[in-house]
Protein backbone atom coordinates (compact mmCIF):
# COMPACT_ATOMS: atom_id res chain seq x y z
CA UNK A 1 0.00 0.00 0.00
CA UNK A 2 0.79 3.69 -0.65
CA UNK A 3 1.36 4.21 2.83
CA UNK A 4 3.51 7.64 3.40
CA UNK A 5 1.93 8.47 -0.13
CA UNK A 6 -1.43 9.14 1.38
CA UNK A 7 -0.68 9.39 5.26
CA UNK A 8 1.57 13.00 4.86
CA UNK A 9 -1.50 13.96 2.83
CA UNK A 10 -4.25 12.81 5.41
CA UNK A 11 -1.75 14.83 8.19
CA UNK A 12 -1.44 18.04 6.39
CA UNK A 13 -5.32 18.21 5.90
CA UNK A 14 -6.80 17.00 9.37
CA UNK A 15 -4.30 17.76 11.51
CA UNK A 16 -3.72 15.59 14.83
CA UNK A 17 -6.42 13.43 13.19
CA UNK A 18 -3.55 10.25 13.24
CA UNK A 19 -2.53 8.72 16.42
CA UNK A 20 -0.14 5.17 15.27
CA UNK A 21 0.28 3.42 11.79
CA UNK A 22 1.40 -0.20 11.19
CA UNK A 23 1.56 -0.54 7.12
CA UNK A 24 3.39 -3.69 7.91
CA UNK A 25 0.35 -5.66 8.95
CA UNK A 26 -1.87 -7.66 6.98
CA UNK A 27 -4.19 -5.31 7.37
CA UNK A 28 -2.89 -2.17 7.01
CA UNK A 29 -4.16 0.10 9.47
CA UNK A 30 -4.24 3.47 10.90
CA UNK A 31 -5.10 5.10 14.72
CA UNK A 32 -7.13 7.64 14.47
CA UNK A 33 -8.38 10.42 17.39
CA UNK A 34 -11.80 9.71 18.00
CA UNK A 35 -12.50 13.38 17.80
CA UNK A 36 -10.86 13.36 14.27
CA UNK A 37 -12.59 10.69 12.98
CA UNK A 38 -15.75 11.65 10.68
CA UNK A 39 -13.08 14.57 9.00
CA UNK A 40 -10.59 11.95 8.69
CA UNK A 41 -13.37 9.48 6.87
CA UNK A 42 -15.14 12.05 4.62
CA UNK A 43 -11.08 12.65 3.59
CA UNK A 44 -10.38 9.21 2.84
CA UNK A 45 -13.81 9.46 0.47
CA UNK A 46 -13.81 12.65 -1.02
CA UNK A 47 -10.31 14.52 -1.22
CA UNK A 48 -7.46 11.22 -1.22
CA UNK A 49 -6.13 10.01 -4.13
CA UNK A 50 -7.07 6.38 -3.25
CA UNK A 51 -10.54 7.33 -2.72
CA UNK A 52 -11.94 4.59 0.11
CA UNK A 53 -15.58 4.61 -1.46
CA UNK A 54 -16.35 1.51 0.50
CA UNK A 55 -16.89 0.64 4.37
CA UNK A 56 -17.05 -2.60 5.09
CA UNK A 57 -17.44 -3.33 8.52
CA UNK A 58 -17.66 -2.00 11.70
CA UNK A 59 -16.74 -3.94 14.47
CA UNK A 60 -15.96 -3.24 18.53
CA UNK A 61 -13.21 -5.10 20.40
CA UNK A 62 -13.99 -4.93 24.70
CA UNK A 63 -10.56 -4.40 25.85
CA UNK A 64 -11.60 -5.06 29.44
CA UNK A 65 -10.30 -7.98 32.07
CA UNK A 66 -12.99 -8.24 34.10
CA UNK A 67 -10.99 -10.89 36.48
CA UNK A 68 -8.92 -9.08 39.10
CA UNK A 69 -5.95 -10.93 39.51
CA UNK A 70 -5.54 -10.86 35.77
CA UNK A 71 -6.79 -7.17 35.16
CA UNK A 72 -3.74 -6.00 37.83
CA UNK A 73 -1.29 -8.48 34.74
CA UNK A 74 -2.38 -6.21 31.73
CA UNK A 75 -0.70 -3.48 30.40
CA UNK A 76 -3.35 -1.36 29.00
CA UNK A 77 -6.26 0.18 30.20
CA UNK A 78 -9.49 -0.70 29.94
CA UNK A 79 -11.41 0.83 26.53
CA UNK A 80 -13.23 0.35 23.21
CA UNK A 81 -11.28 -0.31 20.30
CA UNK A 82 -13.33 0.93 16.78
CA UNK A 83 -12.41 -0.78 13.91
CA UNK A 84 -13.58 0.21 10.42
CA UNK A 85 -12.84 -1.47 7.30
CA UNK A 86 -12.44 0.72 3.98
CA UNK A 87 -12.30 -0.36 0.50
CA UNK A 88 -11.32 1.42 -2.68
CA UNK A 89 -12.86 0.22 -5.58
CA UNK A 90 -11.12 2.51 -8.28
CA UNK A 91 -7.36 1.55 -6.38
CA UNK A 92 -8.09 -2.16 -4.99
CA UNK A 93 -6.91 -1.21 -1.85
CA UNK A 94 -8.15 -1.53 1.66
CA UNK A 95 -7.30 0.14 4.77
CA UNK A 96 -7.97 -0.75 8.48
CA UNK A 97 -9.02 2.80 10.85
CA UNK A 98 -9.14 2.40 14.38
CA UNK A 99 -10.28 4.61 17.05
CA UNK A 100 -10.23 4.33 21.16
CA UNK A 101 -13.07 5.00 23.34
CA UNK A 102 -13.15 5.05 26.91
CA UNK A 103 -15.31 2.38 27.83
CA UNK A 104 -17.81 4.35 29.21
CA UNK A 105 -18.28 8.00 28.69
CA UNK A 106 -16.66 10.15 31.97
CA UNK A 107 -15.42 7.19 33.12
CA UNK A 108 -19.40 6.69 34.73
CA UNK A 109 -20.84 2.80 34.34
CA UNK A 110 -23.93 2.60 31.97
CA UNK A 111 -22.54 6.03 30.66
CA UNK A 112 -22.10 5.30 26.66
CA UNK A 113 -19.08 6.24 25.24
CA UNK A 114 -19.77 8.66 22.14
CA UNK A 115 -18.44 8.92 18.55
CA UNK A 116 -19.07 10.75 15.44
CA UNK A 117 -21.15 8.77 13.51
CA UNK A 118 -20.04 8.12 9.69
CA UNK A 119 -23.86 7.37 8.00
CA UNK A 120 -22.74 10.97 5.88
CA UNK A 121 -19.70 9.53 4.42
CA UNK A 122 -20.88 5.92 3.74
CA UNK A 123 -24.21 5.08 4.34
CA UNK A 124 -23.97 1.39 4.75
CA UNK A 125 -22.37 2.52 8.26
CA UNK A 126 -26.43 3.11 9.41
CA UNK A 127 -26.83 -0.90 9.97
CA UNK A 128 -22.94 -1.21 11.20
CA UNK A 129 -23.41 1.05 13.56
CA UNK A 130 -26.31 0.21 15.05
CA UNK A 131 -24.94 -3.31 15.83
CA UNK A 132 -21.95 -1.85 17.53
CA UNK A 133 -24.08 0.07 19.71
CA UNK A 134 -27.18 -2.71 20.17
CA UNK A 135 -24.41 -5.43 21.47
CA UNK A 136 -21.42 -2.89 22.52
CA UNK A 137 -22.90 -0.19 24.00
CA UNK A 138 -20.83 2.60 21.75
CA UNK A 139 -23.21 5.67 21.15
CA UNK A 140 -22.99 7.05 17.33
CA UNK A 141 -23.62 10.99 17.61
CA UNK A 142 -25.61 11.68 14.47
CA UNK A 143 -27.09 8.92 13.37
CA UNK A 144 -30.41 9.22 12.17
CA UNK A 145 -32.12 6.26 14.14
CA UNK A 146 -30.08 4.56 16.48
CA UNK A 147 -31.78 2.03 17.56
CA UNK A 148 -31.30 -1.74 18.57
CA UNK A 149 -30.99 -3.88 15.49
CA UNK A 150 -30.51 -7.34 17.07
CA UNK A 151 -31.54 -7.14 20.76
CA UNK A 152 -35.47 -6.13 21.64
CA UNK A 153 -35.79 -2.94 22.47
CA UNK A 154 -36.21 -3.37 26.13
CA UNK A 155 -33.14 -5.14 26.52
CA UNK A 156 -31.15 -4.41 29.28
CA UNK A 157 -26.68 -4.37 28.67
CA UNK A 158 -24.47 -4.60 25.78
CA UNK A 159 -24.04 -8.08 25.09
CA UNK A 160 -20.39 -8.48 23.78
CA UNK A 161 -18.95 -6.48 26.64
CA UNK A 162 -16.86 -8.66 28.55
CA UNK A 163 -18.74 -7.92 31.69
CA UNK A 164 -21.91 -8.20 30.74
CA UNK A 165 -24.21 -11.08 32.70
CA UNK A 166 -26.57 -12.58 31.23
CA UNK A 167 -30.70 -12.15 32.72
CA UNK A 168 -31.74 -15.21 34.38
CA UNK A 169 -35.09 -14.57 33.04
CA UNK A 170 -36.75 -12.15 30.30
CA UNK A 171 -40.06 -11.67 30.50
CA UNK A 172 -41.05 -14.59 32.61
CA UNK A 173 -38.58 -16.82 30.59
CA UNK A 174 -36.51 -18.65 32.43
CA UNK A 175 -32.74 -18.63 30.27
CA UNK A 176 -30.36 -21.31 31.65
Amino acid sequence: MRGADFVGQLEAAVPGAVVERNFEAIDPWLEIAPEKLLETCRWLKHSCEIRFDGLQCITAVDWCEPDPKKAAKVSWEPHTELVYHLWSTTSRVSLVLKTNLPRWKNDEPGCLPEVASVTSVWRGADWHEREVYDLSGVHFVGHPDLRRILCPEDWEGYPLRKDYEMPLEYHGMRGR
